[in-house]
């Protein structure tokens, strides 16, 4: 990871660990040049089956990507592949008209492969595991897509769906793809208020839902919730439609609320309607505490078209794979890599209703593995360092085998080499990590598995781009960077099929928030470099490059030096106000829980570990120790509201942190260090 120079000299964060690795060859000694900094590196990486996609997905993209258009049946040929004249609201496929739902199931059992498993769930938390047939699937979707049809759906209405993670959540989203109505899924256990933001801004005809999730030691009554949600709503009320969880729970309904099970056995089945290429496919909200959701709009026809060719060309899975994305399906990966990906492809997709250690404990994971025979794995970095934590040795892992695994991907988060080194060790697979962001919908880089990248790929990349992603590093002043120079992230225009089209009712907001400050080019709003053999590595948010006295330094860079501390199992860096340098680094880590040295013998030991590996530049020398940091339920960290606490600020502690008691450690932490000294409590 770039970082800066220091004495004329270009320094790599991990120099000693790095020297360690398998890829030592790789890593033999840097260089400035003009300024610039360069690894001097006499391999070279040759890919001649991704290199000759990703030249064809860019040079000439009407070809190529009418190809990749194949692997999916269309009701209606498209004129035209490519129109971009009203940039950067490009369509791809003009004129074609598709269903997903058609595609995700209907082609399977067709084509006779209905008693293949689609989808398996496992609840270690209700101790059942139920396997969904394609056949059972288009049963169970083709009845409830007359159910929402009888009440009023159609092409381009829109349903919200506020579901856990079970199979009917996934039958809600293809019955309402059956339609060609556009779906919104929000994140089951949100709180009243961001679920009725979301209703009164997408104004939904009817409201999918369940009577509750389940959490470790907790139930959350959905209904509950729904119902408060539903008076503080300000457009007309949906209909609702809910889904008993018998086994674990059953709500009282009221006389408005529409029982699933008796709907479906009063329905008759409704066919798959096509809608054109461009339409939406379903609108995601990335947030929804503020007067302004920004809903992410999700084009049909390009998307389930890239997303099919990812399984292959990334992930490197076929017609017998099993897959296990370990997401939840109000987040982007939910939608694609639990829901339309595997079964776009036909396979199998593992769905987990658990934790990586409390339900009931850390063997979990290798239990998934062993019983259901998985291939590939999709998770974030997260939860191997809960498992770490918790099992450092995986004792309870090492009684279920993991030989039917192949690969794991990883996401969402920066992953530190102690952490992949350990999960490859106990997993005995090789962990690939890439990057993608939920305006895209799919990897904008990754090892493409299927496309030839070999298993000898450099420490810390994020993989080198997809086809039609024509990835660059822009410095502040907008021109363009030298490999292994730090900068923003860009992809020129046009992206390629399958990412946003549009932001839900906010084409102004759209445009001013990824496309005004670098013209001509999609801003990713993430910081990185590229090396001089092309693989991009991806080291923060642009917001979380701390400029310390005028070096630039990437807070991933700095939380891999302190994760390489054997008493540290997780960290978060964050840049605090400092009055000589401007800004300078603070970190706030969990240790190891048996036999752990003393905090302030760690944290001499961390301002050491830093002044080695990084250099004084970081004028890094304000650590202590948390009992936990505050994380999401997808697995990443909360640095902005601590660097905002650190500050002073008031901060709303939102409905997806796991557990907001972390912030009281946290805040007591930072006052130990002069920091936060007054912070008001955060709002829950």
């Amino acid at each position: 990871m770039m970082l800066g120079e220091v004495n004329g000299e270009f320094v790599h964060p991990r120099v000693e660990e790095a020297a360690k690795t398998p890829f030592q060859s790789q890593v033999k000694a840097h260089r400035v040049v003009n300024g610039d900094s360069h690894i001097v590196n006499e391999n070279r990486y040759s890919y001649p089956v991704y290199e000759d996609v990703i030249r064809r997905s860019i040079d000439q993209p009407e070809e190529f990507w009418s190809e990749i258009a194949q692997y999916v049946e269309w009701s209606k040929p498209w004129k035209k592949v490519l129109d971009d004249s009203n940039s950067p609201h490009t369509k791809w496929y003009v004129g074609g008209e598709i269903n997903a739902c058609h595609n995700a199931v209907d082609r399977h059992v067709a084509a006779g492969r209905g008693d293949k498993v689609a989808l398996i769930h496992d609840s270690p938390q209700t101790s059942t595991v139920r396997s969904v047939t394609y056949s059972e699937l288009l049963d169970k979707v083709s009845l409830l897509a007359g159910v929402l049809a009888d009440l009023g759906v159609r092409r381009g209405d829109r349903v919200v769906i506020y579901m856990p993670l079970i199979p009917e959540t996934v039958m809600a989203i293809l019955a309402t793809a059956r339609l060609g109505a556009i779906h919104s899924v929000v994140f089951g256990g949100f709180a009243a208020r961001e679920l009725a933001t979301r209703i009164d801004h997408a104004e939904p005809k009817v409201i999918i839902s369940a009577s509750c999730g389940l959490e470790p030691n907790k139930l959350i009554k959905y209904t509950g919730i729904l119902s408060e949600a539903m008076d503080l709503v300000t457009v007309e009320k949906p209909k609702s439609i809910i889904y008993q969880r018998r086994n674990v729970w059953e709500s009282p309904l009221s006389r408005e609320d529409i029982d699933w099970d008796l709907a479906l056995k009063n329905s008759k089945p409704h066919p798959c309607v096509p809608v054109e290429a461009n339409e939406t496919l379903y609108v995601l909200y990335t947030s929804g505490t503020t007067d302004k959701p920004k809903g992410i709009q999700r084009p049909i026809g390009g998307h389930i078209a890239s997303l099919v060719w990812t399984m292959k060309a990334i992930y490197g899975t076929d017609e017998n794979s099993v897959w296990w994305a370990a997401s939840d399906m109000g987040w982007v990966v939910g939608h694609s890599y639990i829901c339309y990906g595997p079964l776009l492809a036909g396979i199998t997709s593992v769905m987990y209703e658990g934790k990586p250690d409390r339900t009931p404990d850390a063997s979990q994971y290798f239990r998934i593995i062993e019983e259901h025979r998985v291939n590939a794995l999709f998770t974030v970095p997260t939860a191997f360092r809960v498992l770490r934590r918790v099992d450092p040795d995986a004792s309870l892992g090492k009684k279920y085998s993991t030989k039917s695994l192949k690969t794991i991907f990883i996401a969402g988060e920066h992953c530190d080499l102690e952490t992949k080194t350990w999960a490859e060790n106990v997993f005995k697979v090789p962990i690939f990590n890439h990057w993608w962001q939920t305006e895209t919908g799919h990897a904008i880089t990754a090892p493409c598995l299927g496309l030839g990248h070999n298993r000898d790929l450099p420490p810390y990349t994020a993989g080198m781009p997809f086809a039609g992603y024509n990835v660059k590093v822009l410095r502040e002043d907008g021109s363009l960077a030298v490999p292994n120079e730090l900068g923003r992230i860009v992809i020129k225009l046009p992206l390629p099929p399958g990412t946003m089209s549009n932001l839900y009712l906010a084409p102004e907001r759209f445009r001013q928030t990824y496309f005004s400050k670098y013209p001509g080019f999609y801003d990713t709003m993430d910081a990185g470099y590229i090396d001089e053999f092309g693989f991009v590595y991806v080291t923060a948010r642009d917001d979380d490059v701390i400029n310390v006295a005028g070096h630039r330094l990437s807070t991933f860079a700095l939380e891999d030096v302190v994760l390489g501390h054997p008493d540290v199992v997780d960290a978060a860096v964050v840049g605090v106000p400092e009055s000589t340098k401007g800004e300078i680094p603070l970190c706030l880590y969990v240790l190891r829980g048996d036999d752990v040295k003393n905090e302030e013998k760690v944290n001499l030991e961390l301002i050491a570990r830093v002044r080695k590996l990084i250099g004084p530049i970081a004028a890094f020398k304000l650590a202590a120790s948390v009992e936990a940091l505050p994380k999401t339920r997808s697995g990443k960290t909360c640095r902005k509201s601590i660097a905002d606490l650190a500050r002073s600020m008031r901060i709303q502690i939102p409905s997806t942190i796991e557990d907001p008691t972390a912030y009281t450690g946290i805040i007591m932490a930072l006052q130990k260090l002069g920091y936060a000294k007054n912070a008001p409590d955060p709002e829950l």
